[in-house]
């Protein structure tokens, strides 16, 4: 019986850590404002393609959540703000609200969250109050406050409703509900850990925060660096948005130097719900992106932006590093968009978040097909420079901070380098720190043109070293490198795990899983001894 408890547990110890599970952090936002997009089951062959394993729905589409049956991927449908005066004041409509668009389609489709209402604390205040603050009188400005927190104040009871009507149909838990936030429920960000919600929304907001933490569901955040960037437009910030390499922001209250903005939004998130008392509550990002066209006054919207932003975010969670405040934790995200929407009102630029174009093609390469992103069983070279021969492997200096590699790690990993074998499952994931998989990715960006040293910079935070960084099945591709050289002593330095030494000092392999079976039983079995600085 021991026995066959311990298999069981080694079964669900090896499959429980597949590169697909690791990304279910990993979501998009499937808007339909537009008049060319692809059939649903279409765009459900599509997300099968890629390691994107939740879709966030504005709505409850019919159509697209069938679509979805059976593929594995976690659905979020999300009901309209108009409804929630019904919804607040009759359980009957929430319950009816459930038996149309959940009970016919679950647990085929994975339905996992419901938002109830999108971003009400900002629609139709805080979007006016910032755009036409001097055009509209102060008495209308009063009526339209009064409105925005009518709605607000109806949040509440129409989440408890849907909570009671997944309840009455034995669903209460395992769908969660929550409603979407826009960063302007926030009074203040800078610096992220005095983050504290406007107190006009503060009274509204704590039962909002008791009803998420009783229930276990999330509080639900829509950042936008690129936002922060079109109210601070020096280059440090654009670099500071986008994950490259830059001197970083320190939080004067408690010293930690912040190498991204996203960082700094949502540990804002995470202080201002401290300031609550709610901490423990989950912070899920629901839409972040960054525009891929605009009008000519905007500056910010290019192909290479976007690009260079959702490619470091994407490598910034596989990374599994955390903010921060909550460090080693990956936070559930929602790229926005799937598609460009071209029916979308407001800027132009809100018409060109997409991922992918009407004929299903990439916007850009950010490494979400399944073939770059997964992890592969040999670490392969990339494309080479011209060089027929290399001076060496690129790799970090020792004197390099955490969070310089980290800033590095995330910029290389967004230019179109396959990270896939320093991802979980990969074969350099292991050890499991900055240190090995900055030093990967450093190198694997250096060999696409090595005859330029300056591409082993990194704000000097690199040097070319002639000692093979490799290890086991991890190859440190070099060019005009056969393959035959030995393995260098710079293998140490890279690649060491504290997780692989032991109390007594010896050290252990490097990679648990690359063990025979029968060793695992055997050591199982047996017992063993500024200004908008940061919004």
């Amino acid at each position: 019986m021991a026995l066959s408890i311990f298999f069981f547990s080694l079964f669900l110890f090896l499959f429980s850590n597949s590169p697909a599970d690791a990304e279910s952090f990993i979501g998009v936002n499937y808007g339909l404002l537009a008049d060319n997009l692809p059939s649903p089951s279409d765009a459900a062959k599509l997300l099968q393609s890629t390691s994107i394993q939740k879709v966030r729905l504005y709505g409850a589409d019919p159509t697209i959540i069938k679509s979805l049956a059976g593929t594995g991927v976690g659905i979020v449908i999300g009901v309209a703000n108009g409804d929630l005066p019904s919804l607040a004041s009759d359980l009957n409509v929430a319950s009816q609200w459930i038996r149309t668009n959940v009970l016919p389609f679950y647990p085929a489709s994975d339905i996992i969250l419901i938002n109830v209402g999108n971003e009400v604390s900002h629609k139709t205040f805080s979007y006016v109050l910032e755009k036409t603050r001097k055009l509209i009188s102060s008495h209308l400005m009063q009526i339209l406050l009064s409105n925005d927190l009518n709605l607000v104040s109806q949040l509440l009871p129409a989440m408890q409703n849907v909570q009671k009507a997944l309840e009455a149909v034995s669903l209460g838990g395992k769908i969660k509900v929550s409603t979407v936030h826009a960063m302007t429920v926030l009074g203040q960000s800078d610096p992220p850990s005095a983050g504290s919600f406007a107190p006009v929304y503060q009274a509204g907001l704590k039962g909002i925060l008791q009803f998420l933490s009783e229930t276990g569901s999330p509080f639900v955040i829509n950042p936008y660096p690129f936002f922060a960037y079109l109210g601070d437009q020096r280059p440090e910030t654009l670099s500071f948005c986008l994950f490259q390499p830059n001197p970083g922001r320190v939080d004067s209250n408690t010293g930690i130097k912040y190498m991204n903005m996203f960082d700094a939004q949502v540990d804002a998130v995470h202080s201002a719900l401290k300031s609550m008392g709610f901490e423990n509550v989950e912070v899920v990002v629901a839409e972040t992106g960054w525009p891929t066209s605009g009008d000519s006054n905007v500056v910010g919207p290019s192909v290479e932006n976007a690009q260079t932003y959702n490619g470091n975010l994407i490598a910034h969670l596989r990374s599994m590093v955390g903010t921060p405040l909550r460090p080693g934790k990956p936070i559930d995200t929602y790229i926005f968009a799937l598609f460009d929407e071209n029916l979308k009102p407001g800027p132009s630029f809100e018409r060109y978040f997409g991922l992918f174009k009407p004929d299903l093609t990439m916007a850009y390469d950010i490494g979400l097909t399944k073939t770059s992103s997964s992890g592969s069983q040999t670490s392969q070279s990339p494309p080479l420079g011209k060089s027929a021969t290399s001076v060496g492997w690129c790799v970090p200096k020792e004197d390099s901070t955490e969070e310089q590699l980290q800033a590095s790690l995330d910029w290389v990993c967004g230019q179109g380098i396959d990270c896939g074998p320093i991802t979980p499952g990969g074969v350099c994931f292991e050890p499991n720190n900055v240190m090995s998989h900055t030093a990967y990715a450093m190198n694997l960006y250096f060999q696409k043109s090595p005859e330029n040293p300056t591409d082993c910079d990194f704000s000097q935070t690199a040097r070319i070293t002639s000692n093979n960084p490799s290890y086991s099945n991890c190859v440190y591709p070099r060019a005009g490198w056969s393959g035959d050289e030995s393995l260098g002593g710079a293998m140490n330095k890279y690649v060491t795990s504290d997780k692989a030494i032991e109390t007594s000092g010896s050290e252990c392999s490097s990679s648990f899983l690359s063990l025979p079976l029968f060793m695992i039983i055997f050591f199982f079995v047996l017992p063993v001894s500024h200004h908008m600085n940061f919004l």
